[in-house]
Formats: structure tokens, sequence, C-alpha cells
């Protein structure tokens, strides 16, 4: 059955519909991995088992009388604990709500469960999903699979750690300013920011409707392998009635991407921030590889991406925003790194604040300016491998944060898969930027990365 635990999403829907494996079989397959392995991890923070079970049953019923859901039918999932999920404990991290269950779902939770997952239970994630690292004082901290002396990443960082581990071949990430591509990277797994706008934020912790810094947090897929992230991601895309900033956009199909007519610019290095030896390679791997393929590879950096200043906007209002959703989940005790938002933070005049609004729309537009030339940036996705615990939120680590948060400002779509191995045997991850609504073009070069240099690989966990 280890086989299962390690397939793809895709593969197991296969062998469910036809008939060669039950979805019973691969829901226990799974559970039984996160028994083995949650304990070292502590990426799972809240089983539904027992509903899972009952859920594959009727799975199985229903493909016996030829009947599916849709295309993820009997597939297991897990749910980073940002999203409600309709019956389970859905905390979001935050002391205000330890006991909070939900009588819905999240819209992409809902979706994936329409479309036939069936969901195991939910994981860890940081506070309010606002810090690199997976740690909160209800259910402490996450540990990456690959040295559970590392931080796997933030926000979804239980997620990345299940995911890698064969616990779970699926999961839904958010990202605000590297939260899908930083888990990934440091777990070594597959990920996907989607443009903003794309996706509804309904039912997640950091909802929609958050004014200026509404465009800053993305809903996107997780999983090993890049087919998964184009099997989900339609499924997930798309207007709900209820977040205004959804646009309804086509989903473009990366099996359509010409990759003989794609430029790409590359870069190891933002400004003074330098990459360790080895990302720096397995980065020239990947742009070696996509050369091979038949993209156009120019080595070239956007100046405006030294100024990036979108996520001084989570702090421009003094802490106000984050507090109010603090209140609102009636949380009185919160962790330092969600601290930091709302306790010594002096909200800027307002005339400070109009002008960094318009120093925003201003390298967005600079941004876009550089992407007349290009259709897709490639970059590691940070400039070292994970850290060990405490660190990535430090004055060391930290400066690393531009190669992902840039690109939350920009609200542009990105793709990250394993490229390489640190000499500690931690994964390289590295992500591949598009125009905005160009998922296929970010997913088409990265299943070409994936293929050449092995994508995900197993943990000795």
């Amino acid at each position: 059955m280890d086989e299962i635990n390690y397939a793809s999403a895709k593969t197991i829907a296969q062998a469910i519909r036809d008939k060669e494996v039950s979805a019973v079989e691969v829901v226990e397959a799974h559970l039984q991995r996160i028994d083995e392995v949650n304990p070292k991890l502590n990426a799972v923070v809240h089983l539904a088992a027992d509903r899972a079970l009952s859920e594959a049953r009727e799975a199985d019923a229903a493909t016996a009388r030829g009947e599916s859901k849709g295309p993820l039918h009997g597939v297991p999932m897990t749910v980073k604990d940002s999203h409600d999920a309709e019956g389970l404990v859905s905390t979001g991290g935050t002391k205000g709500r330890e006991n909070f269950v939900p009588d819905r779902d999240a819209t992409t939770v809902a979706r994936m469960r329409a479309a036939g997952a069936i969901v195991l239970g939910k994981t860890n994630t940081p506070e309010l999903t606002l810090a690199f690292e997976t740690d909160n004082l209800i259910y402490g901290r996450t540990n990456n699979p690959y040295g559970l002396d590392r931080t796997p990443g933030g926000s979804s960082g239980g997620a990345g750690a299940i995911i890698a581990s064969g616990g779970s071949p699926l999961d839904l990430g958010t990202d605000t300013g590297g939260s899908v591509r930083v888990p990934a990277g440091f777990c070594g797994i597959a990920g996907l920011k989607p443009t903003s706008g794309r996706v509804p934020r309904t039912g997640h912790i950091i909802s929609h409707s958050l004014g200026a810094t509404d465009a800053l947090t993305t809903v996107g897929p997780m999983a090993r392998y890049v087919e998964d992230l184009i099997l989900v991601y339609p499924i997930i895309a798309g207007p709900d009635g209820e977040d205004p900033a959804i646009v309804p956009m086509p989903v473009d199909d990366p099996a359509n991407i010409d990759l003989k007519s794609l430029r790409v610019a590359w870069f190891t290095d933002v400004g003074d921030v330098t990459s360790t030896a080895e990302i720096a390679s397995a980065t020239q791997s990947a742009a070696d590889a996509l050369t091979d393929a038949g993209a156009s590879l120019t080595e070239d950096m956007p100046s405006a991406i030294l100024r990036a200043t979108g996520t001084s906007l989570l702090t421009a209002d003094g802490g106000a925003g984050v507090r109010r959703i603090l209140d609102k989940a009636g949380t009185t005790e919160m962790h330092p790194w969600v601290g930091r938002f709302v306790e010594g933070t002096d909200p800027l005049p307002v005339g400070e604040y109009s002008a960094l609004l318009e120093e925003i729309d201003a390298f967005r537009s600079n941004m876009l300016g550089f992407m007349e030339n290009y259709d897709a940036i490639l970059l590691p996705v940070r400039p070292f491998p994970a850290p060990p615990h405490g660190k990535s939120m430090t004055p060391e680590f930290s400066p690393g944060n531009t190669f992902t948060s840039s690109f939350n400002t920009t609200g542009w779509p990105g793709a990250v898969v394993r490229a390489g191995t640190s000499p500690e045997g931690l994964p390289i991850g590295v992500q591949f930027i598009a125009r905005p609504w160009h998922e296929d073009v970010s997913l088409a070069l990265a299943a070409v990365v994936e293929s050449a240099l092995g994508g995900w690989q197993m943990p000795s966990i």
C-alpha cells in the first residue's frame, strides 16, 4: 500500500475509477501514514478519521453503481486549519477559536468535496497565517520531515510537511507573502499561488473585504506533483458570489503552452541578498532544463523588486486590521509573531499612508514594464534552505522574504517545484512567476523542471 501514499492524486483517482483500489483502502493507508509520522511532525492537528472512512465507503458504493462525484472521487486530502471545514474544529491558529466548529465549509473546501475529495483532517498553521514558521499557542510547532530541527516554513507548514511525508496527497494552502511557496520549497513539494482575484477566500481566517491589503492573500493547491496542481486549480478557481474581488477569467490548460515561444528572465540574488552556492546551482539547473526544452532564458532581474513594499501595508495601520481579526475571533492572548503586528507599531499618518499606496502602484507598474520583455521569471523560493526553528523571523533570514512577497504585491501567479538538495539534505525549491492570469505558463514551466530534475523525493522519516 506504500505506493498509494506516494502516488499522485490524479493516479489515485484513476485507480479508484478503475476499481484497482477502493477509496476505503486509500483513506486507511493515509490515516495509517499520518499515525506513523505525525508524532514526529505535529503537522495534522485535528483528524476526522471516522467521517473520512464513512465518506470513503459512500464513494465506493457510488463507484459500484457506476457513479462519480467528480475528478477527485474518493481521493483523500487535508485542509490547512485557516480554512473553515464544516463540523471540524477550525482555529486559524488563534486561541479565541480553539473550540470553533463552523457549520459550513470555506468555498474552496466545499468545491474540493463537491469534486469528490475526502477530508482527512486539518493541518497546522501559525496564528492567522502571519508567519513564515508554523507554530501557535494551541497546537505548537510543526517540524520539517527532512530535518526535524528545521522549520517546514509557513504559513502552510503543516500542509507541506504531511504532503511531503505521504500522509496526504493534497492540501489547500494560502499565500499572503509566500505562505504556499515557502513551505512548498522547504518541504520539497509543488505549490501554486494563483493570481490575485482568481480563487475565493470566503471562509478563510483572512477573508475578503480587507481594503488595501485584500489583494495580498490568495488560496492555492499544494501537492507532491505538478500534475495535481493542474488537476485541482480549475476546481477551486472562479467567483463564488461572496468574495467581491474574484474575476471570472478563463482557466487555460498548461498542455497548450508552446515552450519554445516562452521568454524567461532568471536570477538567483536580489540586491545584496545572496543565495547559497547550492541554491544558485539548483536555479541554474532549472534554467538549463528550460533552455533544453526550447525556452529562451535571459539572466535579468527587475530593479523595481528592490523597492517592494506591499507587506508594509500589514503594519501601516498600526496593526488595527490584525487586531480586528483577533477581536472577531475572541482572542486575548496572541503568539509573539502576531504581537509584532499590533504591539509597538504606530500607524502611519494619512498622508504617508496614501503615499505608500501610490508607491505600491508605481512598483506594480514598473514590474509590468519589466514583463513586457518576458513571459515568466525563474528565481529561488528563498536564498537559503529551511532554517532551524525560530530563525526565519530574525534579521539574519528575513531579508529573503522579498523573493516571495514581491509577487504578492504584484498579484502575479507563481508555481514551485523542488530543483535540488542542500548539503544538509534539505530540499531546494524554485519558483516560476508569470504574468497575471497566466497560471498555465507557471505550471508548464514547473512541469518541465520537475520532469528534468526529479521533483519531490521521499524523506527518511
